[in-house]
């Protein structure tokens, strides 16, 4: 290829791998010969040799529809970058933490945790090495950018929707204990008091049995066994979860109880799930995390970036206008 552009292999490869010193007529003379070749440069060793990776590495829940969604997006918002993406799920046998060293094992060269649960302090030590971005999550943490959707605002959205159709009594399930969740319950809180609606928070987790299990825990207590018209899931895996146990019971949705998400989901949009929900704009939360990844690698950004975008109400068939007092409340005995 050096010979049929007229010039050293050393010239050649410089002009290849885009470093200083060849001509711009002399860089099209070798891309022309070695496109006649079907020549490809060899990538990953190119990267080496500049002592550079650019994989950025992500750390997603794998039973989570919405990380799913994001990183098809951090995927192709990466290769328009020039970075590819390394994945590593939190599974049952694979925490978190295992997740990220993994990651910085694999010459990752930035950060990207989606619904991080790691400490502050943990957060911290790992921006020492590398630049992070949390997606989905506040945090206090210091040089750890950060990508999310005000949660606040996204449930205060449900709940004037729900109010709207006439609920007055409606519970939040869901969640765990992380800061997403924490801030979801004051968007709940918040939104109840404006809107003047009865709330309740059944606590659980993030999994299609923690909402069945709420469902059942709100069915048996004493004096409680009248469902409220409605039901804020905390996720859109855990409204499943919710769906399921009204149906085992015979409760209709909404007919009997409005049902909603967060998420919005792939899960919510199928016909047989109909669910409304939260949409938190998982593309634009992709490519803001990917930009702020890569302009402290390529760029230099030394300072703390907060992307917060608005979330949109998505509504669908599980939420409806509650059941009339005539009617009288169903039971679940």
């Amino acid at each position: 290829m050096a010979a049929g552009a007229g010039v050293s292999k050393g010239t050649a490869s410089l002009a290849l791998s885009g470093a200083d010193g060849p001509s711009a007529a002399t860089r099209a003379r070798v891309a022309d010969v070695a496109a006649r070749l079907g020549y490809r440069a060899n990538r990953p060793a190119t990267l080496l040799a500049r002592r550079r990776t650019h994989l950025l590495g992500v750390v997603m829940q794998v039973r989570s529809g919405y990380h799913a969604e994001l990183v098809d997006h951090v995927q192709a918002a990466a290769e328009v970058a020039g970075y590819e993406m390394v994945l590593s799920p939190v599974t049952r046998t694979h925490d978190e933490e295992r997740a990220v060293t993994t990651l910085l094992d694999g010459r990752c060269e930035a950060l990207l945790l989606l619904g991080p649960e790691l400490a502050v302090r943990r957060l911290e030590e790992l921006a020492a090495r590398r630049p992070v971005v949390a997606v989905g999550r506040r945090t206090s943490a210091r040089a750890v950018d950060v990508v999310r959707s005000a949660d606040d605002d996204g449930v205060a959205l449900v709940v004037e929707h729900l109010a709207a159709l006439g609920h007055r009594e409606l519970a939040l399930v869901g969640g765990g204990s992380g800061a997403i969740a924490r801030d979801r319950r004051r968007g709940f809180e918040r939104a109840g008091a404006r809107t003047g609606t009865r709330g309740r928070l059944v606590a659980g987790g993030t999994t299609e049995e923690a909402g069945a299990a709420a469902v059942r825990s709100l069915l048996r207590t004493p004096g409680r066994a009248d469902l409220p018209t409605a039901l804020l899931a905390q996720t859109d895996l855990v409204a499943l979860g919710v769906l399921d146990a009204l149906a085992d019971v015979g409760l209709a949705v909404p007919g009997d109880v409005s049902v909603t998400g967060y998420d919005d989901s792939p899960l919510a949009r199928l016909r047989r799930v109909d669910l409304t929900s939260v949409d938190q704009g998982a593309q634009a939360q992709a490519v803001a995390a990917v930009t702020a990844a890569v302009e402290r690698l390529d760029g230099g950004r030394t300072t703390r970036a907060e992307v917060v975008l608005g979330p949109r109400l998505v509504v669908r068939g599980s939420s409806g206008p509650p059941r009339s007092a005539a009617a009288g409340r169903p039971r679940g005995d």
